[in-house]
């Protein structure tokens, strides 16, 4: 193989690589901004449930958060919403879980998990680990108290 031949080589290997790596960044960048609307989207949900309790005194039903979530920008990002009204009562602790959603990536760089809402609003991304914890244990509790006993798990 001749020096000619050999640069030529170098630089497809060279464009190849840059592809490869050009096309993978892009898919996690991709997964990053679905996942970036998708919180947005579960922040905006949490105001609007935030506003509706204040206005009505209690929790909307799963079928108005379904419609609030249509109407969201980024609210189809979210996907199936698991909605946790029966589990919440006015004494509830404002760090209860009010709404949740599990979210995939099939990029290498993000991981898999879900957005949580709470019901002071605040939203945040956790693990499948943390919250396969946090949500018995919140269930759990509930139940001690003797509140909501017999209702299916959401």
């Amino acid at each position: 193989m001749n020096k000619r031949q050999k640069t030529i080589l170098a630089e497809l290997i060279t464009g190849i690589a840059i592809t490869v790596v050009a096309v993978i960044a892009m898919i996690n960048f991709k997964d990053w901004v679905n996942r970036s609307q998708a919180i947005q989207a579960m922040e905006q949900l949490g105001k609007e449930v935030l506003k509706y309790r204040e206005e009505h005194g209690s929790l909307p039903t799963s079928s108005h958060v379904e419609g609030i979530k249509k109407d969201l920008v980024g609210g189809s990002r979210l996907g199936d919403l698991q909605y946790r009204s029966l589990w919440i009562d006015p004494e509830s602790p404002p760090d209860e879980i009010l709404v949740y959603t599990e979210k995939h990536f099939p990029s290498s760089l993000l991981n898999d998990g879900y957005i949580v809402l709470r019901l002071n609003g605040g939203v945040k991304w956790m693990s499948k680990e943390e919250l396969d914890t946090l949500l018995p244990e919140q269930q759990r509790q509930m139940e001690e108290q003797g509140k909501k006993i017999n209702l299916p798990y959401p």
